[in-house]
């Protein structure tokens, strides 16, 4: 089962890897905090769609704590990565974002679990990061302050979305877990919309992209995300979605025509080495 979490993680990250191409389609007058409110209301959906659909029932016996810190968390990432990537950056906002997320699960695992990852998956974060690293840095500049500032507290988000989200695995079915996660989340993040309202969602093009960003970049992504949760260790997870980046860049590269660097290459190289090393961590080092 453990092959089948990497699997599901794995293709969560691709998914996600698609949403900086699939932005390109929405209008320039677009808003950030808007657009990631519509990708959770839309998600949601996607997500309660889904577990109506498996039959998984009313959620009961959830710790209401639980969800709400991964529904706040979650929330936060959304809201807090489109607008750091608006400041910072695609490359260098999403570097950040992503790159941070594994560090900052892994301290925590550290510091209040007392567990530290194994040599094996420690050098595997250790390239997987630094390869993310080498991707920013050839998406351009150096990113401003405030972006980068934003982008890290995203990636804070996001690793606490996975701990509290993999605390969750097991208690009820993992659609119904994201299906309310994302509820909850929607509900906090929908005054956004009444503060920015998407009036620039005014063409056919533009409905399409956003429904992509929240059904399949969001709903089915997440889905994945958090059935694999429940098979892997949360550093391990956000090790694995560090595929993202690799497959952003392969859409910039093959769709948006983006010049392949000799640092990009190697930035792909290190990801792609590293994922594989945490990949086949022994099941009994997972933990």
């Amino acid at each position: 089962m453990r092959f089948l979490g990497v699997a599901a993680i794995v293709a969560a990250a691709i998914l996600w890897g698609t949403t900086g191409t699939v932005q390109a389609l929405l209008p320039e007058t677009r808003d950030p905090l808007a657009v990631g409110a519509l990708r959770l209301v839309i998600g949601a959906a996607a997500l309660a769609a889904l577990a109506l659909v498996q039959r998984t029932g009313l959620p009961r016996g959830l710790p209401l704590p639980g969800l709400l810190l991964a529904a706040g968390a979650i929330a936060g990432y959304n809201l807090l990565f489109f607008h750091a990537v608006t400041l910072a950056g695609v490359g260098i906002g999403t570097a950040v974002t992503i790159g941070s997320a594994p560090i900052w699960t892994s301290l925590y695992e550290f510091m209040v679990e007392r567990r530290a990852p194994g040599r094996l998956r420690g050098a595997g974060q250790v390239l997987s990061i630094a390869g993310v690293a080498l991707l920013g840095i050839a998406g351009g500049g150096v990113g401003s302050a405030p972006g980068i500032a934003l982008a890290l507290a995203a990636g804070a988000c996001y690793a606490s979305y996975s701990l509290a989200t993999s605390r969750l695995s097991g208690q009820a079915p993992s659609t119904l877990v994201a299906a309310t996660t994302f509820g909850l989340a929607a509900i906090l993040a929908a005054p956004v919309l009444l503060i920015f309202p998407p009036v620039w969602l005014d063409t056919a093009v533009s409905w399409g992209a956003i429904a992509f960003l929240g059904i399949g970049a969001t709903g089915l992504s997440y889905a994945f995300y958090t059935w694999g949760l429940g098979h892997v260790a949360a550093s391990t997870a956000v090790t694995l979605a560090l595929a993202e980046p690799v497959t952003a860049w392969l859409f910039a590269t093959w769709i948006v025509g983006e010049p392949v660097t000799s640092r990009s290459l190697a930035g792909v190289g290190l990801i792609l080495a590293g994922l594989a090393l945490v990949a086949i961590v022994p099941r009994d080092q997972r933990q």
